[in-house]
């Protein structure tokens, strides 16, 4: 989309940002619906509620997935983690790295920090690595806050 469109479309239908520290909080509560859907819950159909029609997710490590193909991807590895003895991982924001920033009229930029852990089947859970990330989060009309862009890069061993 040519620069010029994002910005028409944006003045087409702006949407009221809450200011911080609302704002953060909205925020930070998306992103732990978010995780719990992706980690915990393992729910396609929730995942495909939670981001716009548009969503890419840059990935250091796999690069560009579009909507369809991150779904479809993340729906396989729900299917994989239902065998007894499969790898299981769990994600960690670090608290102290959030910051979240307003795009008027649209929604907002979330950065951070977080760990993953990991474990086969019921076996002990270990750190298994860190990354950062970027999220470009849209404000609907109807007033859900939907992942629309991520960035996730930096993913590294664990500390």
């Amino acid at each position: 989309m040519p620069p010029f469109a994002l910005l028409a479309a944006l003045a087409l239908s702006p949407v009221e940002v809450p200011s911080p520290p609302a704002l953060t909080q909205a925020i930070a509560a998306r992103d732990a619906a978010l995780f719990d859907v992706m980690f915990a819950q393992c729910d396609p159909g929730a995942l495909k509620r939670l981001v716009t029609d548009d969503m890419e997710f840059y990935h250091d490590k796999g690069g560009l997935m579009e909507r369809e193909a991150f779904i479809a991807d993340y729906a396989k590895s729900c299917e994989a983690k239902r065998a007894p003895d499969a790898w299981r991982s769990r994600r960690e924001l670090k608290p102290e790295t959030l910051r979240v920033y307003a795009i008027p009229g649209f929604g907002a930029v979330e950065e951070g920090a977080h760990l993953f852990y990991e474990r086969k089947g019921d076996g002990p859970e270990r750190l298994a690595g860190q990354a950062r990330f970027s999220i470009l989060w849209k404000l609907g009309e109807d007033g859900q806050w939907r992942m629309a862009r991520t960035f996730s890069i930096d993913h590294a061993p664990a500390p």
